[in-house]
Order: structure tokens, then sequence, then C-alpha cells
């Protein structure tokens, strides 16, 4: 059986790994997510998930690593984790009414180098919120450590009219690139979901 990493510290990617059955582990990359001056978001998101999976992958070269890295575009500017609560507001009253882009790069790394990569996007529609809203959501502290500023599960759900694309990408892993990604690179770590019980 291959072992199986996540290269992560956050805990909505490890809870949607868990979720879904996958026997892994995680493990912090430790490097700095910033985004190179001119490049696109959605080349940032795919080029931090590499160097997440790498980073970890030169420690545990026998396992096969996974690396993700998720960014909020708006019109081509990537809006990043708030600095504080005023931050949030100004990124929340970006959004406000208007449709941005999600995404997640997904990248696959082996004994230090890379295996596979690849970039899933959704398209999400904020819904016409109101200032006590917006105020509500800023306070209660959901959006303070991601990136836009907002999480689209739990209460954040009530900021999004409706999406065009995968839910697990705009959480923060793309669970249908994931499985096409292990099918190709190690199909024995998705057997085990085949057979477990409901």
């Amino acid at each position: 059986m291959t072992r199986l990493v996540l290269a992560s510290e956050s805990p909505r990617r490890r809870e949607i790994m868990a979720s879904i059955g996958m026997d892994f582990e995680a493990v912090s990359p430790g490097i700095t997510e910033k985004a190179a001056f001119g490049e696109a978001p959605r080349d940032t998101a795919r080029r931090l998930a590499a160097e997440k999976a790498v980073a970890v992958s030169l420690r545990m070269r026998d396992a096969l690593v996974i690396g993700a890295d998720t960014v909020v575009d708006l019109d081509g500017v990537p809006l990043s984790k708030p600095r504080d609560r005023a931050d949030s507001r100004r990124m929340i009253n970006m959004l406000n009414g208007r449709a941005h882009l999600v995404h997640t790069g997904i990248a696959a790394a082996f004994g230090g180098s890379v295996t596979a990569s690849g970039t899933e996007t959704t398209k999400v529609f904020f819904g016409d919120l109101k200032p006590d809203e917006i105020d509500e959501f800023v306070a209660s502290g959901l959006g303070d450590d991601k990136s836009g500023a907002y999480a689209i599960q739990g209460r954040g759900a009530m900021l999004v009219e409706r999406i065009e694309g995968c839910y697990s990408n705009v959480v923060g892993l793309p669970v249908y690139r994931l499985k096409k990604m292990l099918e190709r690179l190690a199909p024995e770590t998705l057997v085990q979901l085949g057979n477990s019980s409901r």
C-alpha cells in the first residue's frame, strides 16, 4: 500500500480527506504562501500546490505527497487571507453581489519531484448582502484565516447565491480531481474506499 501524505495545515483539507475515507498522514509543508509579481491567480494556486508537495516529499521520499493551494480570484486579482477584520470587511464588500473564481491547485510528488499537477476552478456568485449581514459575518471571525475572507461551508453558505463547478474545490480540495490523480498514480489507495461499508 502506498503511503499517502497530505502536505497541508488546513483543517478543511484534512476534514475532506477524512470524510471520503482516505488513509493518510497530514504534514505541514512549512513554505511561504505568496503570489509572484504579475502571476495569474490560477498559476499561483498550481505553483504553490507543487511547492508544498515537493517540500514534504523531500522529507518523506517513500510517500506519495499531495499538495493543494486555493486562491480566490476577483477579476484577475488574488484575494489572500485578510490581515485583520477591517481587511475582511473590505474583501467581502468587494465580492458582494458579484461573481468570482476560486482556483485550487493540486499536485502529487514522490521522491522530491512532482509527478502530476492540475488546477480546478469554480465560479462563485455572492448574493446582494446588506451591510449588517457583512458586519455580522466579519465579526464571527469565520473568514479570518481564509482566502477571500470567507468559507462556503457553515455560516458562510449564506453569503453565496450559487456556484458553477465543484463545491469541494471551494472548500479547499477538489475531490473528483484528486480521485482521478490517485487512480493514475496509486490506485491501491482507492481500493479501501470501494470496500468500505455504508
